[in-house]
């Protein structure tokens, strides 16, 4: 298999651009040969030559030699008619922020390229006076810009069944983290009379071939709901919803309805098929719990993760992400022996709520065998599980709402594989 690094876990680009030796803790010393490293003395050929005119024309892209990085479909699932799933490289990206070009897809009967100019979203049901909006309509309103993170609620769900998939793009990669653009769903439900005492609920309707219908619980409607059309400074790509998609801050994904069509005011859940038969939790007791739509607080270690291959013993830095549906990440702890003892990592800025949260911390690696957790804790308190503690209360027989602690087993020769501890 090959590996599939963070930028190929940068290797020697590392230890060359940066001078830093992974054996040390220091700067490498200066050449004493009196040879010189020939990519500092000579001349390359790129600076000998006239360069490539601005691209003015066409949508700007990666370098070539970037072209490995890109969303995947995992090997272990099955493709059903065009209902698929493209995970999100995790482990060749910085800071928090997902490109558009690298957001995870998850489609129930494939993506649409819909005409803007013919989109309508109809709100309607508990309501004074039924609105039809056009997208210019919506577009002419107040406006706002946030950023949230969206994991699919089957997220690292493989790893409830004892699967060991190889790389952080399968295990986590339905996770992704953009600035939305859009108006907020309160001042929809102002504008058109929303009855606040009987409306207890409201139903978002895509206008995909799979009719996807995610019933909204109203004091979330009232908050920070968004009806967006654009994500990290320009408008939602097509496999995101374009032109117009709910954003539903710390819910899983599936709530984010796509191609939104219809908002409707109602007085109970809607049950729909999306609610009443997926995107569900079966217990041990053999009952389902339904209606948890909140993606608990989690991390996971990104580099070094599986699939990567430390190349020398010494300093590294250790990364990763962390976030919680239920508000703002506060702490970060990091094991490197299997959660025996737990070291705070640095979380960066900004921390933003219901945001992905960039966590580092430094590691001296002797060569020997290691594994490597992080362990989130959010502000309301909450502090993410291990497996052992999360099948206690879940069992082993779900597919969704997987926030378990993540390990990584670094073996001596360097490998790092996916393991379960706990």
């Amino acid at each position: 298999m090959k590996k599939i690094g963070r930028r190929e876990w940068m290797q020697k680009g590392v230890t060359s651009a940066l001078g830093l030796s992974l054996g040390s803790t220091t700067l490498a010393k200066a050449d004493i040969t009196g040879q010189g490293e020939p990519e500092i003395l000579q001349k390359q050929a790129w600076q000998t030559q006239l360069g490539k005119p601005v691209a003015t024309f066409g949508y700007g892209q990666p370098a070539v030699q970037e072209a490995n990085l890109q969303r995947r479909e995992s090997p272990g699932l099955t493709r059903v008619s065009a209902a698929s799933v493209a995970f999100t490289p995790l482990q060749g990206l910085f800071g928090t922020i997902t490109p558009n070009g690298l957001h995870f897809e998850r489609h129930h009967q494939g993506w649409v390229d819909v005409d803007p100019q013919k989109h309508r979203l109809m709100l309607n049901g508990l309501v004074k006076t039924p609105q039809i909006f056009s997208m210019s309509d919506l577009m002419r309103l107040p406006s706002v810009s946030r950023t949230h993170f969206i994991e699919c609620g089957a997220n690292t769900g493989l790893e409830w069944g004892n699967v060991a998939v190889p790389t952080v793009q399968y295990t986590h990669g339905m996770l992704s983290c953009c600035e939305y653009t859009g108006v907020l769903l309160s001042t929809l439900l102002d504008i058109c009379g929303a009855d606040l005492k009987k409306g207890r609920y409201v139903l978002a309707e895509g206008g995909d071939g799979s009719g996807m219908t995610r019933t909204i619980e109203m004091a979330r409607a009232l908050d920070d709901v968004i009806v967006a059309w654009g994500m990290n400074g320009e408008m939602l790509r097509p496999e995101n919803g374009y032109p117009l998609r709910l954003v539903v801050p710390g819910v899983q994904g599936v709530s984010w309805v796509k191609w939104l069509r219809r908002l409707e005011v109602g007085d109970m859940p809607w049950a729909s098929k999306d609610e009443a038969v997926h995107y569900i939790d079966l217990m041990p007791d053999g009952l389902h719990r339904q209606y948890t739509s909140i993606q608990e607080c989690k991390s996971v270690i990104t580099t070094p993760s599986g699939g990567q291959r430390l190349v020398h013993k010494g300093f590294n830095n250790v990364s990763g992400l962390a976030w919680s549906g239920r508000g703002k990440i506060k702490r970060v702890d990091v094991s490197f022996d299997g959660g025996n003892y737990w070291k705070t990592a640095r979380l960066e800025t900004p921390i933003l709520s219901k945001s992905l949260t960039r966590f580092n911390i430094d590691w001296v690696w002797d060569g020997g065998s290691a594994i490597l957790q992080s362990r989130a804790i959010d502000e309301t308190g909450y502090v993410q599980p291990n497996i052992r503690e999360l099948r206690a209360i879940r069992g082993t027989r779900s597919i969704y709402h997987n926030n378990a602690i993540q390990s990584w087993q670094v073996d001596p020769d360097g490998e790092v594989s996916n393991v379960q501890v706990g």
